[in-house]
């Protein structure tokens, strides 16, 4: 039986407004947000997309344990998210300072790249549904022009790899294989496909949502 959206509550354990404006994208806002705090340094010789997994699932589980959650009457479906990008089996770090990002746009300049993201929804009665996620670009050989005026941009603070494709940077993608939500940090095909697997009512929160 379908499930009503007014007796269910859709977390998102994140802060990321990237992420949120992804799920708006296709209709399901989430009812509460819960950002979490993961330590997220990689375990010695972890893969990305284990260290992705590994997140996402810790992210979901904390936000489960907070008092604002944990409290809910209704069905709680809890969505916990991470995204990794690697050259290879090496991790790239989040940049959070000029140096990092200019390290990382180097690396990256006239290569291919992975992009991997984790997600973890915890559904009514604690079952863990994970699905991870991978995409190929390949940006073009950066100038000393492209690589200083990115850096004044100010998008690559706080971004994986030291970039956002949706800004910017995606002016310097020559070819990208898969999903570009999963680069932007949810793969909303995935998301979904998982969500209405464990018995949220995705089309009901359509039909719900505001006309036109």
């Amino acid at each position: 039986m379908a499930r009503d959206p007014a007796a269910v509550t859709l977390v998102l354990a994140s802060a990321s407004p990237r992420r949120m404006a992804l799920l708006e994208q296709v209709g399901l806002a989430p009812h509460i947000l819960c950002p979490t705090d993961v330590d997220e340094s990689p375990e010695r010789n972890e893969v990305p997309r284990r260290l992705a997994l590994r997140l996402a699932t810790a992210k979901a589980q904390a936000a489960k344990m907070q008092p604002s959650v944990s409290g809910l009457p209704n069905d709680v479906y809890i969505l916990g998210a991470d995204t990794v990008v690697a050259l290879g089996r090496r991790i790239l770090p989040k940049a959070e300072d000029p140096e990092t990002a200019q390290n990382c746009l180097e690396l990256l300049s006239g290569r291919s790249h992975r992009v991997y993201t984790a997600v973890c929804l915890i559904g009514p009665g604690g079952k863990h549904h994970r699905r991870v996620v991978e995409t190929r670009v390949r940006f073009k050989r950066f100038t000393r022009m492209d690589v200083e005026s990115y850096l004044a941009s100010e998008e690559w603070r706080g971004k994986a790899g030291g970039y956002a494709i949706q800004g910017r940077a995606e002016a310097f993608v020559r070819l990208i294989s898969g999903s570009w939500s999963n680069v932007v940090g949810l793969p909303l095909h995935e998301t979904v496909n998982l969500l209405q697997g464990a018995g949220y009512p995705v089309h009901l929160a359509w039909l719900d949502g505001p006309k036109g």
